[in-house]
């Protein structure tokens, strides 16, 4: 059992979840369980099979098999969405239009369209709504903060994203997936550590989409690379994102170039990112620049000690562990600094980090990325939320 902090009578800070979605979603559980500030967790999934198996695994009596129970109770706080992405938006805005705090995996949707809804939906409710985001919790990510924080990079100049995943066999919403519709791991490191929104994108597709996985979404494209226009310190940010026919090793990158000091993302995952650091003037032509590598650290300790080991560990099937873990503690230890921020934000009565409209905003520039793309790369205007 977990230990918890003494409430007095009363208190409202101890809040009950329902995570839904039990496959991927399966990697939060422990996390909930042990956290400090929340009271109850259930389980939902509509594979009974899988809803029992997860729930005798972790010991949870509290399992439902359809979302819109929980959607009809008055006996859950919040709900953490792990579903299909066909499906987040009618959820979405279904949890909150039923008065609880929604949590969502991304994207937040797949048109501009839905993304405003939500907008408005969270707007009307006055709940919290959170994409979950774990681009933005990542050690790399954490470590380059800081030093954009200590101002040690100087200017940022210009920044890169890329997500490389090949999804052949992935249940069939993924077949022919427009790559930019699911570009937010790629685009919100560039967006949150240059502080800035996307205004304009121009985005050209490239390859050849067997037939096949074109029928679905009428997207011709395995790969798609887009250039953004921000709109602070006169930058651009660069994005490509792969999905399909493409020999890469799984990657989910960003790299920033300062004026002082730049990151660069590793080449092989197996290996660490380079910092380059900008010498003094010399006589010769140019400056010396050396170059590095380093280990970005954990930072379990921006974390309560309840949780703070799921950063490094946490595999609920270790027969068949996602992809995240296998590149370590859950996407670069991050699904314990997302639980902690979507748990916190709403016992501290505050919005969380990513909010709707940040989450409307990392998620739209790979929309309209998409639009451009299928437009012989038009220069496409982003919508503003």
């Amino acid at each position: 059992m977990k230990s918890r902090r003494k409430k007095g009578k009363g208190d409202r800070s101890n809040i009950r979840v329902a995570l839904v979605g039990l496959g991927f979603g399966s990697e939060f559980i422990p996390i909930y369980l042990h956290h400090p500030d929340v009271e109850s967790l259930t389980i939902c999934d509509n594979d009974v099979d899988v809803l029992d198996r997860i729930g005798d695994k972790f010991l949870i009596e509290r399992r439902v098999a359809d979302l819109q129970q929980i959607i009809d109770s008055d006996n859950y706080d919040a709900v953490h969405l792990v579903t299909p992405i066909p499906l987040h938006a009618e959820q979405t805005i279904a949890v909150l239009e039923s008065g609880k705090h929604c949590a969502c995996t991304v994207p937040m949707a797949t048109n501009i369209e839905d993304l405003t809804a939500i907008v408005a939906a969270q707007r009307r409710s006055g709940k919290n709504y959170m994409m979950m985001e774990t681009a933005v919790y990542t050690r790399h990510f954490l470590y380059v903060r800081d030093l954009v924080e200590r101002e040690e990079m100087g200017r940022i100049q210009f920044l890169r994203g890329a997500h490389f995943q090949d999804m052949e066999n992935w249940p069939p919403y993924w077949k022919g997936l427009p790559p930019m519709h699911y570009a937010t791991h790629a685009i919100s490191p560039l967006l949150s550590l240059s502080g800035s929104r996307a205004r304009k994108v121009c985005c050209f597709g490239s390859g050849v989409m067997r037939e096949e996985l074109r029928r679905q979404y009428g997207n011709p494209y395995p790969i798609e690379t887009a250039i953004l226009e921000l709109d602070r310190g006169n930058l651009s940010a660069e994005v490509t994102r792969s999905l399909f026919h493409t020999a890469r090793e799984y990657t989910e990158s960003f790299t920033v170039y300062g004026e002082k000091v730049s990151f660069e993302w590793q080449q092989i995952e197996a290996e660490d990112p380079v910092i380059f650091k900008m010498g003094q003037p010399q006589t010769e032509r140019g400056r010396p620049i050396s170059v590095s590598r380093i280990v970005p650290p954990d930072r379990s300790d921006l974390l309560p000690e309840e949780i703070a080991r799921f950063t490094k560990s946490g595999v609920y099937d270790e027969k068949n562990p996602h992809l995240s873990f296998i590149q370590g503690g859950g996407h670069g230890g991050s699904h314990p600094h997302l639980v902690h921020e979507f748990v916190t934000s709403i016992t501290e009565g505050r919005a969380p980090r990513i909010d709707a409209i940040t989450a409307a905003d990392w998620t739209a520039p790979g929309i309209c990325a998409h639009t451009s793309a299928m437009s012989g790369g038009e220069l496409v205007t982003i919508s503003n939320f």
